[in-house]
């Protein structure tokens, strides 16, 4: 897979700092001071992943985002303010994979990194002629090699974390994953606590397979715990 990374932001220190951290790591980086230029950049380079700023001039992180998610999934890291929720929020809603508010460590910016392009090469590293590894329940159809997701013989488009999320909780019918535990499994460390990116996640994710988001038939919410998927294998 392409390591391109893309780093947006209008802070020249922002970028600078992410730019030496992540190639320290092997990374081959490059960066746009605005959202016009990170899009040009996105075009251009095709990056593995992004680390895109909220609030940038010409285009912001929002109007960014919503453009390349017309076309691709590829992982998008948001940076938020402190404090700001409703912009966290509102990134990951648009199709966020992640966020980080400022000021953050540079260094958790490589974790997460890291544990999301993992994620990406053992997909990638999926042999084609492996069996398939298909769960189907009541309309619903989920294809592990293939990545693919049909409700009724349509194919739904989902980011890499809407994926890994809906597989984790169909390839295990039945069984109860609190909020933690679903951050532990699919982004591969600990939040500290925070997990308003898996309750947003499973919002979205709610209304792309869901013919009805608030009284879901696939993904269950059991109160003061979590999630679990409601049918089993076919």
């Amino acid at each position: 897979m392409n390591e391109c990374i893309l780093v947006a932001d209008d802070d020249s220190n922002i970028t600078d700092v992410c730019r030496r951290y992540l190639e320290r790591e092997g990374y081959a980086v490059v960066t746009a001071k605005d959202g016009a230029e990170a899009i040009e950049l996105w075009r251009s380079h095709t990056p593995g992943l992004i680390v895109l700023d909220l609030m940038m001039p010409h285009k912001n992180g929002w109007e960014v985002c919503n453009e390349i998610r017309q076309t691709e999934d590829v992982p998008i890291v948001m940076l938020t303010a402190r404090g700001e929720e409703q912009d966290r929020l509102m990134g990951l809603t648009m199709g966020a994979d992640d966020y980080l508010t400022k000021p953050f460590s540079p260094r958790e910016l490589v974790l997460r990194v890291k544990a999301i392009l993992r994620r990406m090469r053992t997909v990638q590293a999926t042999p084609a002629a492996a069996p398939a590894h298909t769960i189907s329940y009541e309309g619903l159809t989920i294809d592990f090699v293939k990545r693919e997701v049909e409700i009724s013989g349509q194919v739904i488009d989902l980011t890499v974390t809407e994926f890994d999320m809906l597989y984790l909780l169909a390839s295990h019918p039945g069984q109860v994953f609190s909020r933690n535990q679903m951050l532990s499994q699919i982004w591969d460390f600990s939040y500290e606590g925070d997990t308003t990116t898996v309750t947003v996640h499973i919002r979205r994710l709610r209304e792309k397979i869901e013919q009805n988001a608030s009284d879901p038939k696939y993904i269950k919410t059991v109160w003061g715990i979590g999630y679990k998927f409601a049918g089993g294998f076919s």
